[in-house]
C-alpha cells in the first residue's frame, strides 16, 4: 500500500508509542486520526471514546468514518496493563484488560470490515505472548488473545484487508514509572538494547506497506521472545 493519502486511525496515538506511530505515519503522507480517552493533544484530527465502554467500542469506527471520511489504516495500539495474578483476580479485574485490549480491538476490527472491503489492520502485542507470565495474568490473556484474533482475522478478511500484528519489547515505562529508572529488568536481551517508539513504528510502516503480508506477527524486541523466561 501506498501510504500517501490514506486516512488512518490510532487508537491510543496521542502519547507514547502511538503518537510515534501518527508521526511516522503523516511523515508517509497519510492523514492520521488520533483516538484517545483522557491524555491532552495538539493534534489536528483526534477522536474520543472510552475503550472500557463496550457501547462506545461499536460506534468508533462508524464515528470516525462519518467525521472524518472512510478509514483505510487501523492501528489497535490502545491498551492497559496491571500485574495481577490468577489468585488475585476477579472478574472485573479480568474484564478491566479484557475489554480495552482485546474486545475493544474485536469491536474496531469488525466496524473497520463492515465499511470497507480494502485496508490494513495492525494490532499492537507484546513479547511476552510467546511465555507465560503469572504475574500478569488477565493482561497475558488479553494479548495472546489478539494475537489469536490477528490470525483469525487475517484469513477471514482476506483477500482485501491485511491483518498483522507488530509485538515489541520492553519500550517505554508505565506512565506512573517514568521517573524510575529501574522500571522494568528487560531480563536477558540477545542483541542488548531495548526497542524505541522509532523502531515500532518502522516495523508498523514495514507491514503497510506489503501486500503479501498477512495473519503474521513482527517482533520487535532485540530477540527477547526467543528465551523462555
Amino acid at each position: 500500500m501506498n501510504l500517501k493519502g490514506k486516512r488512518a486511525l490510532v487508537t491510543g496515538g496521542a502519547v507514547r508509542i502511538g503518537r510515534a506511530i501518527a508521526n511516522a505515519l503523516t511523515a508517509e503522507g497519510a492523514e492520521v486520526i488520533v483516538h484517545f480517552r483522557n491524555s491532552e493533544t495538539d493534534w489536528p484530527y483526534v477522536i474520543q471514546a472510552d475503550l472500557d465502554d463496550p457501547a462506545q467500542c461499536e460506534i468508533l469506527l462508524e464515528r470516525a468514518t462519518d467525521q472524518f471520511g472512510k478509514i483505510d489504516i487501523l492501528i489497535n495500539n490502545a491498551a492497559v496493563f496491571h500485574q495481577t495474578s490468577i489468585l488475585n483476580s476477579s472478574y472485573d479485574t479480568v474484564m478491566k484488560e479484557l475489554q480495552p485490549n482485546l474486545l475493544a480491538p474485536f469491536a474496531l476490527i469488525r466496524g473497520f470490515a463492515q465499511q470497507s472491503k480494502q485496508g490494513k489492520i495492525i494490532n499492537l502485542l507484546d513479547r511476552r505472548v510467546t511465555t507465560h507470565d503469572t504475574t500478569c495474568v488477565p493482561y497475558m490473556l488479553s494479548k495472546k488473545g489478539l494475537e489469536e484474533l490477528t490470525k483469525l482475522a487475517a484469513l477471514e478478511l482476506a483477500p482485501g484487508i491485511t491483518v498483522n500484528a507488530v509485538a515489541p519489547g520492553a519500550v517505554l515505562p508505565p506512565p506512573d514509572k517514568e521517573s524510575d529508572t529501574a522500571w522494568e529488568p528487560a531480563g536477558t536481551i540477545p542483541l542488548d538494547k531495548r526497542p524505541t517508539p522509532a523502531d515500532i513504528a518502522e516495523a508498523v510502516l514495514y507491514l503497510l506497506k506489503s501486500d503479501i503480508i498477512t495473519g503474521q506477527t513482527l517482533f520487535i524486541d532485540g530477540g527477547q521472545n526467543l528465551i523462555e523466561t
